[in-house]
């Protein structure tokens, strides 16, 4: 699905212009849903934490059974190579991404040696400071590793996501507070959550659940560095109605506010606000593109 009309495709060892046909309908990820992409960003002319995203990359083809074809700074030096065909300014969504072609002699299995890789550029806005989301409880629950590849970022997980955001739109919310197997929340639909009481700062524990974040980990650091108190615990929607402020952390916005859970209103609160700031003060610092 093409977000945008300004789309840059590097596969099989070159650069092709726009949304093009990187899959075909009998490879192993068409019907057997084999398939990983990470996501960072190009905004203000910095790339934070991109080798961190393209090595996450690499271990969630491993996850899946994939052996991945492109090391981490390999992969780094070709989204560079791709960006600097975009305009000073511009705001790219960075799509490294694998799948398999073939399967194993079980044809369920992915056969690892035949593993593709492309690299989609998309041109895609950062939001505003003030965009924010509305959540609400949801039927569905993150699964386990037990049952699902819930140590990578894999598209087979998200179908079970957009159930909870069907779910959450049709009840007037943006988005939906998902809790884990054992009750817990884990997460949202889309992003890793946190929120603010008494001017310290909670997100759920990583317990193997979901997947946590890139920027969740870069939010953790740079608030503790700065004095801020974090604690990643174990959280229950009743922390959630009682909290000063929740925000969302993910790749595509960073930091985005949440304004409401259910009945629960919240304010874009100070700390809110200063996440957004540490995060930006540092991905345009020295040494973070």
């Amino acid at each position: 699905m093409a977000i945008s009309s300004t789309i840059r495709t590097y596969f099989n060892g070159s650069w092709h212009e726009g949304d093009v046909a990187i899959m075909k309908a009998a490879d192993h990820a068409s019907w057997l849903g084999s398939s990983v992409f990470d996501g960072a960003r190009l905004f203000d002319g910095v790339t934070p934490d991109l080798d961190l995203h393209c090595a996450r990359a690499n271990g969630s083809a491993r996850a899946l059974m994939m052996e991945p074809t492109v090391n981490t700074q390999d992969m780094v030096d070709i989204a560079k190579e791709g960006l600097a065909q975009f305009g000073a300014g511009a705001a790219v969504y960075i799509r490294p991404m694998y799948w398999a072609a073939d399967g194993d002699a079980s044809t369920i299995a992915p056969d690892p040696e035949s593993t593709r890789f492309a690299l989609c550029l998309e041109e895609i806005p950062m939001a505003a400071p003030t965009a924010a989301a509305t959540l609400t409880r949801t039927s569905f629950r993150r699964p386990v590793l037990e049952n699902a590849v819930v140590n990578a970022k894999a598209g087979c997980l998200y179908p079970n996501n957009a159930r909870m955001l069907r779910e959450a739109r049709a009840k007037g919310f943006s988005n939906a507070l998902a809790l884990d197997a054992m009750g817990n929340v884990a997460e949202t639909a889309t992003a890793n959550i946190f929120m603010v009481r008494d001017g310290e700062v909670f997100t759920p524990i990583a317990n193997g659940t979901f997947l946590a974040g890139i920027t969740r980990a870069r939010h953790i650091a740079n608030l503790r560095a700065d004095g801020v108190t974090v604690h990643e615990t174990v959280l229950g929607y009743a922390d959630f109605e009682a909290a000063d402020e929740v925000f969302m952390s993910g790749n595509m916005s960073k930091v985005t506010p949440v304004t409401a859970f259910d009945d629960r209103q919240y304010q874009i609160g100070p700390v809110t606000r200063q996440v957004r700031e540490l995060y930006w003060d540092w991905a345009t610092s020295e040494g973070a593109a």
